[in-house]
């Protein structure tokens, strides 16, 4: 079957009459947008010091975790134990090296 540029107002009338459908029927009623989750947490280092203040504004439970990244190689990195942190809640975490720290950072798990 050819097109030509007559046809295309028909296709796009077809097209407007089906898409509500197909849209309609991609969404079922128990599809959502997933709700947002994670604390907000503000590192900051001092020398050889690293603290994490983490405070949750949502519904879910976050399990925080500080980690520690040292800048000698000789130093051993460190990672804090897990902290949940509830919601409305806040917890302070500090690790720290030998010498000086490289780098910082907070990963987060949703407990369920």
């Amino acid at each position: 079957m050819r097109t030509t540029w007559r046809s295309m107002p028909a296709l796009g009338v077809l097209a407007t009459l089906f898409l509500p459908v197909s849209t309609a029927a991609a969404l079922s009623p128990g599809d959502s947008a997933p709700r947002p989750f994670g604390a907000d947490c503000d590192v900051v280092v001092e020398g050889s010091r690293a603290t994490a203040y983490c405070r949750n504004s949502y519904l879910d439970t976050d399990r925080v975790q500080l980690h520690v990244e040292c800048a000698r190689w000789w130093d051993v990195d460190a990672d804090s134990r897990p902290v949940d942190v509830a919601p409305t809640a806040h917890a302070t975490l500090t690790e720290r090296c030998w010498k000086e720290i490289r780098t910082a950072w907070v990963s987060h798990v949703r407990v369920l």
